[in-house]
């Protein structure tokens, strides 16, 4: 399914982008800076979570058919 499909690059997109974050706020030495990392990587990670949920969603569930 091409849906699903996008969904779950999107998934391993906003993965990814969490994993460069947390990386880089791991690098950080400014503690502002830290934080600033700390945070979009949290909400990276909560999106593709979100995302994930909707790609492996049973359609039944959804009402979609």
């Amino acid at each position: 399914m091409i849906v699903g499909d996008e969904h779950r690059g999107r998934v391993r997109e906003l993965q990814a982008r969490a994993r460069e974050l947390e990386e880089a706020a791991e690098r950080a030495t400014d503690p502002e800076q830290r934080q600033r990392l700390t945070d979009k990587a949290r909400r990276a990670k909560e999106q593709s979570e979100q995302a994930n949920r909707m790609t492996t969603q049973d359609p039944k569930n959804t009402g979609l058919r």
